[in-house]
């Protein structure tokens, strides 16, 4: 008489080797799970930090890398060349800005409230500090920003600081929010500071310092202008002056030499007077005579009064020149 085991028949028959493909499939999935936790990929802009148990052990650049699986480490990767930026005294959202007061609100060295907002670009540029120095970065990078310009703002005159002082304003919190980052090493890079807007708190008086700050730019347009006009007639008047003295030096110079050869010419013929007065005298009676009388009649006679013996000297130059000089020589001998 066979004998049923009714517990034996209330549960399922495993197949045979049942055991072994549960091994199979759990080493499998797990494999798997450590083949998929095993690699990761950074991308150009970004950085990342491997942990180890919690601990940092290294930094990993952009590209495909290897760890081990979770738990024993675990990857934490950042945007870290990527630039950054937050807004100090405002909020941007959907393309609408919303003011902050408490942050844009500060009083200037010569106790006189001005509204400042502005713009810092930042990346990271030390992994490990970023994470493990300070529990929230960007909380503290908006209030070590807010606080570097209000110091900046507390040392300079408001009408200064709403006109020409930006520019230095702002590389002076530049310079003080870099500071503040070295200084409790939160492995943040300050790019730049730029502000929106330095002005007075909206009313009157805001309306009063940008009548102030239109006529300072008109008056800077206007010196503009000026310095433009003497930029253009300056050059002109000197290469006038130039020319004008260039003429007159080549003037002297000219009127110099020609009194030297003057000179030179009455020195020869004082020369020639000395060594001949009378011809001389007569030569310069006659040369003086030609310039005076050029179209005058010559008329050469023995010196008697009797004006029927004469040379025709004129009618004798028309017909030859060479009988003239001839005449003349022979004359001259006569005379």
């Amino acid at each position: 008489m066979e004998v049923i085991n009714m517990q034996q028949r209330g549960r399922p028959q495993l197949p045979p080797g049942w055991k072994k493909k549960l091994t199979l499939g759990i080493a499998g999935i797990v494999a798997l799970s450590i083949g998929l936790t095993s690699f990761y990929t950074v991308e150009e802009h970004e950085a990342a930090a491997v942990l180890t148990f919690g601990q940092f052990t290294g930094e990993t650049d952009s590209g495909l890398h290897f760890k081990l699986p979770y738990p024993i480490q675990r990857v934490v990767i950042l945007p870290a060349l990527q630039t950054q930026k937050i807004q100090i005294g405002y909020r941007e959202e959907k393309g609408r800005i919303t003011k902050v007061d408490s942050e844009a609100l500060m009083i200037t060295g010569d106790e006189n409230i001005v509204w400042a907002d502005a713009v810092v670009e930042w990346n990271v540029s030390d992994v490990r500090q970023y994470l493990f120095n300070i529990s929230e970065p960007e909380l503290f990078l908006r209030n070590a920003a807010s606080a570097a310009i209000r110091s900046v703002m507390g040392s300079i005159a408001l009408d200064y600081a709403i006109t020409d002082g930006k520019t230095e304003i702002q590389g002076k919190v530049k310079e003080r929010l870099i500071e503040l980052q070295n200084r409790y090493e939160t492995g943040i890079r300050v790019l730049d500071v730029k502000f929106q807007d330095i002005e007075p708190p909206e009313g009157d008086v805001q309306t009063a310092f940008k009548e102030v700050t239109n006529a300072r730019e008109e008056k800077s347009t206007k010196i503009n202008v000026a310095n433009k006009y003497s930029n253009d007639i300056l050059p002109k008047a000197r290469g006038d002056a130039q020319t004008l003295l260039e003429q007159a030096e080549g003037l002297k110079k000219s009127r110099i030499l020609n009194a030297q050869g003057d000179v030179a010419k009455f020195n020869a013929i004082y020369g020639e007077y000395v060594n001949n007065k009378d011809i001389t005298k007569k030569r310069l009676v006659l040369e003086t005579l030609e310039k005076v009388m050029p179209n005058a009649k010559i008329l050469i006679t023995d010196g008697s009064g009797e004006t029927v013996n004469y040379f025709p000297v004129n009618e004798l130059l028309k017909s030859s020149s060479g009988t003239s000089t001839s005449t003349s020589t022979q004359g001259g001998g006569g005379r």
